[in-house]
């Protein structure tokens, strides 16, 4: 029997299913350590809230989750964000057409578990490149990373399961759970976890609403940081539920689709 699934979206997208949270047991971000990061927000009464995270993969294109997406609501990204309550001068706002926004064509809002909680956008102009906005990196296609590898979470998710959210970009390191392990019965069970998904971290370290589609960071062996995962779901029991590590769609299963998403459009 499948465990209780928690989507990482903030409150406000689908406040009627989902309670609030972040990074937990995370700590502040060092500014603008992770350029890639950004905010995906939605307009409400006249102006944006934050509801998900992101990468810019391209300077006109952002991945994020399937599941942030609503076809009701109207979106825009933000670049450049540190300190959501302060004005920093670095922030770009692009906005988000509707008919820019492609959802992978295999996810199911119904079946969580199934997999392929991946979407792409297409901001509206380029963004503009500096310190503060930079493209992430991907993995080779087909990249598995082994049990252990060292892996940070970055997001502006709540700060605990019904926490209040922060106002500064926080990070956590979180392991990789291999698989097997995830796989366990005690853990999320093999009817929960698909080969192109990423488990990491645990009960002390998670992600939590408002971390969906942020990146999983993981540093390439030259160096380099590189974005392996979009964040997915926690445990319905609470984003730091024991043996109910933070899943995560695994980029590297997806480089076909975001290549030929991108090169269509």
């Amino acid at each position: 029997m499948l465990s209780l699934i928690l989507l990482l979206v903030a409150a406000g997208s689908r406040a009627a299913v989902l309670p609030d949270s972040r990074v937990v047991n995370g700590e502040d971000a060092e500014p603008y350590s992770w350029p890639w990061q950004i905010s995906l927000q939605y307009e409400r009464d006249g102006s944006f809230h934050h509801t998900c995270g992101g990468t810019l993969i391209a300077p006109q294109w952002v991945m994020t989750a399937a599941h942030c997406i609503s076809s009701k609501r109207t979106y825009e990204v933000v670049l450049g964000e540190y300190d959501m309550g302060a004005e920093e001068g670095s922030e770009q706002r692009i906005p988000v057409a509707s008919q820019d926004i492609f959802v992978h064509p295999k996810w199911r809002s119904s079946c969580v578990a199934c997999g392929n909680d991946m979407a792409l956008l297409k901001l509206q102009h380029p963004a503009v490149l500096s310190t503060q906005v930079q493209v992430g990196r991907l993995p080779p296609a087909g990249t598995v990373l082994p049990h252990q590898y060292p892996c940070h979470l970055s997001g502006w998710g709540r700060l605990s399961t019904g926490g209040p959210l922060p106002e500064r970009l926080q990070q956590a390191l979180m392991p990789v759970v291999d698989l097997e392990q995830c796989r366990q019965p005690e853990w999320w069970g093999s009817l929960a976890i698909r080969d192109t998904m990423i488990c990491a971290g645990g009960a002390e370290k998670a992600g939590c609403n408002g971390d969906s589609g942020g990146p999983l960071n993981c540093q390439a062996a030259d160096g380099t940081w590189e974005v392996h995962g979009v964040a997915s779901f926690v445990s319905g029991l609470g984003c730091n539920t024991p043996k109910k590590p933070t899943v995560f769609t695994r980029v590297s299963a997806f480089e076909d689709w975001i290549n030929e998403t991108m090169s269509q459009h």
